[in-house]
């Protein structure tokens, strides 16, 4: 039972780790082909395991708001709507005025925007 712990603990750090440098925010597949990237893959297992580790996950989450690039901190805001929306309020509210750029996908349109930009009409919709 211990290394299992070990196994999801090192897969949950790779995700977080590949969250905290994403230069790309896409919530599905992109492009025509529909191709999954590599940083979303990361955001649907680190989202799976706030299921099972919520605690750890949070602690995560933190991480990657504090040394994320701009899209890491909009993937990291969006899963702690699912285990705290109050923070994620905080979180979204922080980097309204954030002028830092990322690209965006939906579908196969490709896009630029600011992290306050986002963060703004997150809060709107909430």
């Amino acid at each position: 039972m211990f290394g299992i712990g070990k196994k999801w603990e090192r897969e949950l750090g790779a995700d977080v780790d590949t969250l905290v440098a994403a230069d790309t925010l896409a919530f599905g597949g992109v492009g025509f082909a529909g191709e999954v990237l590599p940083v979303t893959e990361a955001y649907e297992r680190v989202s799976a395991a706030l299921d099972d580790h919520p605690e750890e996950v949070r602690r995560q989450l933190d991480r990657v708001l504090a040394d994320g690039t701009p899209a890491g901190r909009a993937y990291a805001a969006t899963l702690l709507e699912r285990v705290d929306p109050e923070a994620a309020r905080a979180a979204w509210t922080s980097l309204r005025d954030d002028p830092s750029e990322f690209t965006t996908f939906v579908g196969c349109v490709m896009g630029r925007e600011t992290l306050g930009t986002y963060a703004s009409r997150r809060l709107a919709a909430a």
